[in-house]
């Protein structure tokens, strides 16, 4: 009988789709076959438990894997662990083979572990906190050249011992700011830098720690800043950004009144551009000076545009006629009923993204003459996501018909995924010749939708359904 060179098969179990219990069944081959599958099993698999049994076996073993002196300590600050963790050595290093946790994580064991505490609202806050502390440095003692981390604990990560091991080699940080201390994270920028994604919670102020660590990524290419309370415009974190012109290609603002936007016209090769505003009303200076320095910049390389909560289609059609033709996907979802300029942000992709394939927009009945060129003129459409802006309409006329026999008539092959407006009247005869088009054409959609379904009756529904049943359409939200 030939033997299977353990190497290859180790590659094969690596790289195949196997799930989760098929990669079970191969344990009980063989001693070297479970030796390969376990590490595998325990990467994969580790934190993803279906049910509260599961999961506290896994805390089980992790907290087995503590070292004697994590133990005695534990135990001298009259923390218990459980009975039912193992006493002898396990055998294997199951912690080596782990994803570093996610914080969540980490606070799901320790409920486990004060859930007395919990249920008597007893004070275990200095518990939990040297608890947590012995988690943290047995995972980074043992975990080895992690590639993403969550720091959101105010455990000094990078000061434990085999942190360096453990993180220099880290591609995506997702840092909750206001919780690292200033030592920790400066001893985090010796070991990390060369990190490709750099994503910041709860950023208020300047903080030299942080303008220092992202002055020392040589190849940082995604940035992301998430909600915060502000204090005040971190002007040093947007000089920091503006250095990283050259490198940063991806990013993503979850607030417009963190830092000054004059930053934006140095990031040359910015490929993807994401704003999401959750708090229209109190920012409108800072709206308006990021509206300016949008329209100046000159983003040529552009291919990702995702923009929530605001109304900037004039300002994002001027963005992209300055661009090469390369963008695949536009997102501008605006909460003010009162935007403009709509349609010129339909006339823009037409003429410039021949390549895009993900079209969200808001747009009014008048605007419906644009978008025969649209489809003409971007082939590779394949999902589009029509919303109204809840402007009064004749409801005496079937708006909607247009806009159906518009999609009738010139959509391409590839466009599988529509969702339309319901505040726009669609009569049942438009419906029946739109999806008896698609049958000709022999395209099935994936997905047909209306939104808000003002205007749709049972009899859209029943058509509907029917195409369904016929394989025209898999999926719709009007069934």
């Amino acid at each position: 009988m030939i033997k299977l060179n353990l190497d290859c098969f180790n590659l094969i179990l690596i790289e195949s789709r196997l799930n989760k219990k098929s990669l079970y069944s191969c344990l009980l081959v063989s001693k070297e076959w479970c030796n390969l599958v376990v590490p595998i099993l325990w990467k994969k698999y580790s934190w993803y438990c279906n049910h509260k049994e599961s999961e506290k076996k896994i805390f089980n073993i992790i907290l087995s894997c503590l070292s004697t002196s994590s133990n005695q300590f534990l135990f001298d600050n009259n923390i218990k662990l459980p009975p039912t963790i193992f006493l002898k050595p396990l055998s294997f290093n199951y912690i080596s083979f782990c994803e570093f946790p996610r914080a969540g994580i980490i606070d799901n064991i320790k409920d486990m572990i004060f859930k007395d505490e919990i249920l008597n609202n007893f004070d275990y806050s200095t518990k939990s906190n040297l608890l947590e502390q012995e988690i943290y440095k047995l995972f980074v003692s043992q975990c080895k050249n992690i590639k993403i981390l969550q720091w959101k604990t105010s455990q000094p990560l990078s000061l434990f011992p085999g942190a360096k091991e453990c993180f220099s080699q880290l591609n995506n940080l997702y840092i909750s700011i206001d919780s690292v201390s200033p030592n920790s994270l400066y001893e985090m920028i010796q070991i990390c830098r060369d990190l490709n994604g750099l994503m910041i919670y709860n950023c208020s102020q300047n903080l030299p720690g942080l303008i220092s660590l992202i002055d020392a990524q040589k190849n940082l290419k995604r940035l992301s800043l998430f909600k915060y309370i502000k204090k005040e415009y971190c002007k040093e974190l947007s000089n920091a950004i503006k250095r990283k012109y050259n490198t940063l290609n991806d990013l993503c603002l979850h607030s417009l009144n963190i830092i000054s936007p004059s930053f934006l016209t140095s990031l040359i090769n910015l490929k993807n551009l994401s704003i999401y505003n959750y708090d229209n009303d109190n920012i409108r200076g800072d709206i308006k000076e990021f509206q300016h320095y949008l329209m100046i910049s000159e983003f040529s390389e552009l291919e990702y545009i995702d923009f929530y909560g605001l109304s900037w289609f004039e300002e994002l059609a001027i963005l992209i006629e300055k661009t090469k033709g390369n963008i695949l996907q536009v997102i501008i979802n605006s909460i003010n009923k009162n935007a403009e300029n709509t349609g010129l942000l339909i006339k823009a992709i037409s003429n410039n993204c021949p390549k895009i394939n993900r079209l969200y927009t808001h747009i009014e009945p008048k605007d419906f003459i644009h978008i025969k060129s649209l489809l003409l003129n971007c082939r590779n459409l394949s999902r589009i996501e029509f919303d109204s802006l809840n402007i009064l309409v004749n409801e005496n006329y079937n708006f909607g018909d247009e806009l159906l026999n518009i999609l009738t008539e010139f959509s391409p092959k590839s466009l599988i995924y529509i969702s339309l407006s319901g505040d726009w009247k669609f009569s049942t005869d438009s419906f029946e010749l739109f999806f008896e088009s698609c049958r000709i054409r022999n395209i099935n959609l994936l997905y047909f939708g209306i939104t808000h379904e003002s205007y749709i009756t049972r009899d859209h529904m029943l058509i509907i359904r029917r195409y369904i049943n016929e394989g025209i359409i898999k999926g719709s939200n009007c069934v």
